[in-house]
């Protein structure tokens, strides 16, 4: 019987789950509309986001305290939400228990429900599903592409089957090149360094095309752009776990700023965390001739699509073996995915 081989000295990884004391986003601005509610899970927690009909936003435990229906089922009134069972009435912003319609004034309400910190930027709707005192500036993620008039950005909504560290890897990875050599041809990456903090790990690639040709979208997302003075002796890729996000960068040898611009976040759906709803910001660069982008856009769409299925595909594959395995049985001799999954055990928590 072949036994389990622990990769990189890293027993649990796949037994790690998120830390919660970060935000995380839940949905898309434009799917809560005003007066309307939206369902998400949370490593199993049920929670509804509530956006009333002055425009405030809200996250509550999508349950009542009472028989545990969904309050995403009840009626929204004013800063209230009223459970469609028996009445109960809830304060949005609090969760607090603030009525029962056949209990007096002078009778004693149960406890409520938990509210989450949320808020809104980059077109989603994040939590801070952790400590609430935790839940400051300081923690909410920077994405200043995204609101440069020079990048058109691309919001990616999926659902993944796998745990949020084989996402991870796969990105900061690019010796995975070969998986994608149906749409980007022969492509080399080369490994150039890696640095680390104790929240964060960095690596930096370049590439060379080996055989085949670029497809029209690859071409326009990565091109080098004229005009500009020349700031390295090659293009640059820079992948970036900095817990519990991840970024890629791509910049052209030509360019100050990255003509690609990738901005990731995993956030489990599952107790298990054996479910990960992978939410991100795609933000490319524009060309010089006004327009342009708009006529490229699906070309670029379609050549992502293809890549994140190959993606998709194989990291959920990775999930299966390990389920059928029971345990990991990875030989992982890349010193960078090594770092990374020390990294990831040292700031997550276990299931």
């Amino acid at each position: 019987m072949q036994t389990s081989v622990r990769s990189g000295n890293v027993p649990d990884l796949r037994n790690t789950g998120v830390h919660r004391d970060h935000w995380y986003p839940m949905a898309r601005s434009h799917q809560l509309k005003p007066g309307g509610v939206f369902v998400a899970s949370f490593a199993g927690d049920p929670i509804v986001l509530v956006r009333t009909q002055s425009g405030l936003l809200y996250a509550l435990e999508n349950r009542c305290a009472h028989r545990q229906v969904p309050l995403s089922e009840g009626v929204i009134a004013g800063e209230q939400i009223r459970c469609s069972y028996h009445g109960w009435s809830y304060d949005i912003s609090s969760g607090k228990c603030i009525s029962i319609p056949y209990l007096g004034p002078q009778d004693t309400l149960p406890n409520g429900v938990r509210s989450y910190p949320c808020r809104e930027a980059y077109g989603l709707i994040f939590i801070f599903p952790g400590d609430p005192a935790k839940a400051d500036d300081s923690r909410f993620p920077a994405n200043p592409s995204w609101s440069d008039p020079n990048y058109k950005t691309r919001t990616l909504d999926r659902e993944v089957h796998c745990h949020y560290s084989f996402m991870h890897e796969n990105l900061m990875d690019m010796n995975h090149q070969f998986l994608h050599r149906r749409l980007m041809g022969g492509i080399k990456p080369t490994f150039l360094k890696v640095e680390t903090g104790e929240d964060w790990i960095q690596a930096d690639y370049t590439f060379r095309r080996e055989s085949g040709r670029q497809s029209l979208g690859e071409r326009f997302m990565i091109s080098k752009r004229e005009g500009a003075a020349k700031v390295r002796e090659h293009d640059l890729m820079t992948i970036r776990t900095q817990y519990p996000y991840q970024m890629l960068q791509f910049t052209s040898a030509e360019q100050e700023k990255p003509s690609l611009d990738l901005w990731l976040a995993y956030v489990p759906v599952d107790h298990a965390q054996r479910i990960n709803h992978s939410m991100g910001l795609m933000m490319i660069r524009k060309p010089s001739v006004p327009g342009l982008i708009h006529l490229l856009w699906p070309f670029i769409v379609f050549f992502t699509e293809g890549i994140f299925a190959e993606d998709r595909k194989i990291v959920e594959l990775e999930q299966k073996a390990h389920d059928d395995q029971k345990g990991d049985w990875n030989q992982e001799i890349f010193p960078v995915i090594r770092g990374l999954r020390e990294l990831l055990v040292r700031q997550g928590v276990p299931i």
